[in-house]
């Protein structure tokens, strides 16, 4: 598989060359909207489900279906979505995503019961392809090391976004009601589509779409080591932050006198963090992929570990809780572009696909993670436990980023002296 790896990067990099060399990159704005749009409808509603569930007079666990429900055909959206991009162009597999998104607000704004409501909220899953379409296009526009800067920067504003979803949301709950946050959502879906209409342009040229069947497309890249090593570092990755945000509340609301609003700002530590990650990525990109995947698996588990030391030494102040764990958010922020760009760089007429596929594995297998990470979290102020499966997951994450890197280092030793190794 390495072997091939190696052939693939020489012809892959002289395609993604010319690609570039002829392409036109959009305006960063328009994939930053298309991209904070894919994400804000997770949980910007989430402060009026007991309105909603009054409302439809349904049982509360029914309503937490349209979370479950979304999540599910988010994932499957982002496979689909991604290999369709490389058949039949970014442009399109976009905009006809906007679409369904606006329809399906509308839906959710005017639905007349449960049932109906929850159809249509799945059906706004369909916004989750303009995540990997970003993505693509943006390394289709641009060159490596410009590539990890642009989509550094961008992912602050992704993170932005699901950040001030839900105070947004509450707004418009409390002021208007809940069926105004869905008004809303088909509004900036609107917007956005009349502006991607505009701006956003073709970027897969003709010549390098792929031949054959979906399928053939998902083992090429299954194939490969190097696409295993980056999806599974994104993977575990995720679950990191999965378990931190499924088990800091059980583990720590009690030493915060059972204040959410104290539980919420401590737990936006580590958001801030992503950005900041995000913006270390940014700003030192350029450096090979893999060794960016190292450092970034490193200052997680070194910070998680110095939460695991100071929670069995007895410290249990919440910073020495919290402050620790503004490393998952750190490391991330500097995984995320160094990732993304690794398993679209396997195969170059594949880029769509590799980015879906990657991306609908790191939400099953970091949900696997915390499902199991679960098992040992039940009993409440169980810190250390907390931060050994925190750190068993961030080191996983790290042993994948090792094997992304000796990989690398065997397809550069496998390349003709005087080629270029591409550092991904």
């Amino acid at each position: 598989m390495t072997r091939d790896d190696s052939a693939q990067t020489s012809a892959s990099r002289m395609t993604e060359d010319t690609a570039m060399a002829s392409t036109a990159a959009p305006r960063r704005s328009i994939l930053l909207l298309l991209t904070a749009l894919s994400v804000l409808p997770v949980n910007i509603y989430l402060p009026a489900l007991p309105n909603l569930a009054a409302e439809f007079q349904a049982d509360f666990a029914l309503v937490n279906l349209s979370i479950a429900g979304y999540a599910i055909i988010n994932a499957l959206t982002e496979v689909i979505a991604g290999a369709m991009s490389d058949r039949y162009g970014r442009r399109p597999v976009a905009l006809i995503a906007v679409s369904i998104f606006i329809v399906a607000s509308i839906g959710c704004a005017l639905a007349p019961t449960i049932g109906v409501f929850l159809l249509f909220r799945v059906m706004q899953a369909s916004i989750a392809a303009c995540f990997c379409v970003a993505l693509v296009v943006i390394k289709e526009t641009a060159g490596e090391r410009q590539a990890a800067n642009r989509i550094g920067y961008a992912a602050m504003g992704w993170a932005i976004a699901p950040m001030l979803g839900p105070t947004f949301g509450g707004m418009l709950d409390e002021v208007f009601g809940w069926r105004a946050i869905f008004v809303t959502l088909a509004l900036l879906g609107a917007a956005i589509l009349a502006i991607s209409m505009r701006e956003l342009k073709e970027t897969a040229g003709h010549a390098s779409r792929p031949r054959g069947n979906y399928f053939a497309s998902y083992g090429q890249l299954l194939s490969s080591a190097r696409f295993w090593a980056y999806a599974l570092c994104m993977a575990c990755s995720t679950g990191t932050l999965y378990i931190f945000l499924g088990g800091a509340s059980l583990a720590v609301g009690a030493s915060l006198g059972g204040s959410s609003a104290k539980l919420g700002f401590f737990m936006g530590m580590v958001p801030a963090g992503f950005i900041f990650g995000s913006y270390l990525a940014a700003r030192f990109a350029g450096s090979s992929l893999s060794k960016t995947l190292v450092a970034a698996r490193l200052s997680t588990c070194m910070g998680l570990l110095l939460g695991l030391v100071l929670s069995v030494s007895g410290v249990t102040h919440v910073i020495a809780i919290f402050g620790p764990c503004i490393f998952i958010g750190i490391g991330n922020g500097l995984t995320f572009p160094a990732a993304n760009l690794g398993v679209m760089s396997v195969r170059t007429n594949l880029a769509g696909t590799a980015a879906g596929l990657a991306a609908a594995m790191s939400i099953a297998g970091g949900a696997l993670i915390a499902s199991i990470s679960g098992l040992f979290l039940q009993a409440a102020g169980a810190v250390p436990t907390l931060f050994m499966m925190l750190l068993t997951s961030a080191s996983l994450a790290l042993s994948a980023a090792l094997f992304a890197a000796f990989i690398e280092q065997r397809s550069t030793e496998r390349l003709p002296r005087g080629e270029p190794a591409e550092s991904g």
